[in-house]
């Protein structure tokens, strides 16, 4: 029996859930209601080393994640990408002068990888809830940000009582093991009942089994799950966090970093932005909310 005051953190084996029949179904943005995107005519940069070679090969290298439902996700079947962060990629493409549908090659780096990725030359730019903070900065350089995330609650859609973490005392709240949103639980929310599972996948299987209470991780993240089962998922409460999502780039390349700026204001300015979260996180059914100001600080 736990104790008043004590976090159970309950280590779970990955296969425990896998295949579920509770899994949301596989839905997501379709390739008809994607926004497209005017593709800047005559642009050049020939100050940014990174965009004069990617013009070179004819093609732009951008890392991206693979896994994460409305964010950055393949399809196993097609090999094609979708999400929010992959629809940001594809308009900084075309404000660069390069074509989304064509001139676009995705490689998923794992998070671990990033830096090095971008400091190797293996991807032109990132795009993938990568938060900027401080010491990344002094490995990379930042375009943005673009979203300001933060950590949330997914609950069952017919969950009436749990709306935020002050509700969270003697409710099941699942994390991935190791996360930093799992952490959060348990130093700042110790009358919660932390779970622990091996992917956030697991988390949501065992969240429509009724095995747990809620998922909490970064809203993004969250939303992705709910737009692809929404009649049985939703996001709740304010965030707890605040996760302000970059663009990486080359740290040397801020050339190229200020060119993204000018393409972030922009596309904002044009409704693309919009249009992109709408297509995809907005299938969730929570509202786009502002998007965040550019941090000129990042380029200087």
């Amino acid at each position: 029996m736990l104790g008043r005051g004590l976090v159970a953190a309950v280590l779970l084996a990955a296969t425990a859930a896998c295949g579920a029949s509770g899994s949301p179904p596989a839905r997501g943005p379709q390739p008809e209601q994607l926004p497209h995107y005017d593709v800047a005519e005559d642009f050049s940069l020939p100050s940014s080393p990174t965009w004069k070679s990617a013009h070179r090969r004819g093609e732009l290298t951008v890392g991206v994640k693979e896994d994460q439902p409305g964010m950055g996700e393949k399809n196993p079947a097609t090999g094609e990408y979708t999400g929010f962060d992959v629809e940001i990629a594809k308009m900084m493409a075309a404000s660069l002068g390069f074509d989304p549908d064509k001139q676009i090659e995705y490689k998923a780096i794992a998070s671990a990888n990033r830096e090095t990725a971008l400091q190797n030359g293996q991807i032109d730019y990132y795009v993938g809830t990568y938060t900027i903070n401080e010491g990344r900065k002094k490995l990379v350089g930042f375009a943005g940000p673009y979203y300001i995330a933060g950590q949330r609650l997914l609950v069952r859609r017919d969950e009436k009582q749990l709306k935020g973490p002050q509700d969270m005392a003697g409710r099941k709240i699942c994390s991935a093991v190791g996360s930093t949103p799992l952490q959060r639980i348990q130093a700042d929310h110790p009358r919660a009942v932390a779970v622990a599972y091996d992917s956030y996948a697991i988390c949501v299987d065992n969240l429509l089994n009724h095995q747990v209470d809620a998922v909490t991780t970064d809203d993004t993240i969250l939303l992705g799950y709910a737009a692809k089962d929404p009649e049985r998922l939703k996001v709740v409460g304010k965030a707890f966090s605040e996760e302000p999502y970059g663009i990486g780039v080359p740290r040397q390349d801020r050339a190229l970093a200020r060119a993204l700026d000018k393409a972030l204001v922009a596309r904002e300015r044009s409704g693309d932005w919009k249009r992109a979260y709408d297509a995809t996180l907005g299938l969730s059914g929570r509202p786009a909310p502002e998007p965040p100001r550019v941090d000129p600080a990042l380029t200087r």
